[in-house]
């Protein structure tokens, strides 16, 4: 159980730099970082991505911010897919992502025998 809490706050812990150094990239237009990015808004993008993962890091903001950030990566496969580029690049954040989830919260994904309808 204790090698559990300590991998789910390691992985916690890298999930959250990466993205939020991510949204600061964007947020303060390092040139490569926006590369792409010209016809959005790359300040708002970085901006929603910094929000996003610190809801997700907050214990009792985790749901909220695991759906956000589900849905802001998702947005970016898709418009990766579209332009017909890789969609590995917010596939690896959200890998880690549900898998953090999973390790912090479990019922996110199984529920919890409390909400089971029999």
């Amino acid at each position: 159980m204790k090698l559990k809490k300590i991998t789910a706050i390691s992985l916690t812990s890298l999930t959250t730099a990466i993205i939020f150094v991510s949204g600061l990239m964007k947020f303060i237009h390092l040139p490569w970082s926006v590369a792409g990015l010209e016809k959005y808004n790359p300040s708002i993008l970085g901006l929603m991505e910094m929000v996003f993962v610190i809801l997700f890091a907050i214990p009792k903001t985790m749901r909220i911010g695991f759906i956000l950030l589900c849905c802001y990566f998702a947005g970016a496969m898709a418009t990766e897919l579209a332009k017909g580029d890789s969609m590995l690049n917010p596939g690896i954040p959200m890998v880690l992502i549900w898998i953090t989830a999973f390790l912090r919260d479990s019922s996110i994904f199984l529920g919890s025998a409390k909400s089971e309808i029999a």
